[in-house]
């Protein structure tokens, strides 16, 4: 795929602040699946960092944007390990607070040919609070973009939201894990980013398979100015005031899907130029995702810059 109608999308350190969620991830890898109740052997174990906020954070950092991240670890080992790994890529960690207890975890069970299944324990997670927010105000006054999810509590979602609205500055909102109540939120959102299971949450219909652009189309009226749905192998959709486009999937072997929707994010808020050329921009994120589940484990997953821009010299569509 020729990258040249890209160009420009890279070269500007974006200031990015990106609040969220940090666990350390407990990976097996096996055949297949479990079913309920059965018992089958990994052939490999690993631990690597997670959590779709540091995540974010930190496929933003490879992609050369300068990233703050706000959100919490605990006292034990992991929020240690946890705040160690996304300094290693330049993630700037002033606002993490560690707090008494237990750090986030996830225990992740991958399969051949990249399926996953995941339970997370928040711990630290759960306790960041609006407070904290304002501590990191004059981050987020002067980033070009806000970025947040919803494995923190939503009312750390929404002072973050505030901040962002009064200083003028951009919102993505990346609605995992989804929930129907968001309201407001919806309101002060700039992107909002969601897979086909959560667009059916947070729209509050059933979406079938090619019904995507039509339920995306409805929440333009609830209030964010795009909605971006990720399709897996079948791209991404943005729907936003100019109508309804496809961004391509990209042919790649996947071993682990864990951390794709999150590098997507991470290279889109890298990447953001404003929303006349968001289009573009998302295939430079379909781009990172792609590469993502090339490897294992999350943040181990997340590609550099030059890797997406090799990947994108070279890359067959599907």
């Amino acid at each position: 795929m020729n990258g040249g109608s890209l160009s420009g999308l890279e070269g500007v350190r974006s200031r990015v602040v990106v609040l969220g969620s940090m666990n350390m991830d407990l990976v097996v890898q096996v055949d297949q699946i479990p079913a309920p109740g059965e018992t089958v052997l990994g052939r490999r174990f690993f631990s690597a960092g997670g959590g779709k906020g540091a995540n974010q954070a930190v496929a933003a950092a490879r992609l050369g944007a300068r990233v703050s991240m706000v959100g919490c670890v605990g006292s034990d080992l992991y929020g240690r390990e946890l705040l160690r790994l996304v300094r290693a890529d330049g993630v700037d960690v002033r606002h993490v607070e560690r707090v008494p207890g237990a750090s986030g975890v996830a225990v992740i069970v991958v399969a051949e040919g990249g399926q996953n299944q995941i339970a997370v324990a928040p711990g630290a997670n759960w306790m960041v609070t609006p407070e904290m927010v304002s501590g990191a105000a004059l981050a987020i006054r002067r980033a070009d973009l806000l970025v947040a999810q919803l494995e923190v509590p939503l009312e750390a979602v929404v002072a973050a939201a505030r901040l962002a609205r009064e200083a003028g500055v951009p919102f993505l909102l990346n609605a995992a894990p989804a929930r129907a109540d968001l309201g407001p939120l919806l309101e002060m959102v700039t992107l909002l980013v969601v897979n086909e299971t959560e667009l059916a949450v947070v729209s509050g219909r059933p979406v079938r398979e090619g019904e995507e652009a039509a339920a995306a189309e409805a929440m333009l009226d609830r209030g964010p100015e795009a909605v971006l749905v990720t399709l897996g192998e079948r791209g991404a959709l943005v729907a936003d005031r100019r109508g309804v486009h496809m961004a391509p999937a990209f042919r790649v072997k996947a071993v682990d899907t864990t951390a794709a929707g999150d590098a997507f994010v991470g290279a889109l808020a890298a990447a953001f130029r404003g929303l006349e050329r968001l289009r573009e921009t998302v295939v430079y994120a379909c781009a990172a995702g792609a590469l993502a589940c090339t490897r294992a484990g999350a943040q181990p997953s997340l590609p550099s810059s030059d890797e997406v821009r090799r990947f994108l010299e070279n890359a067959q569509v599907l």
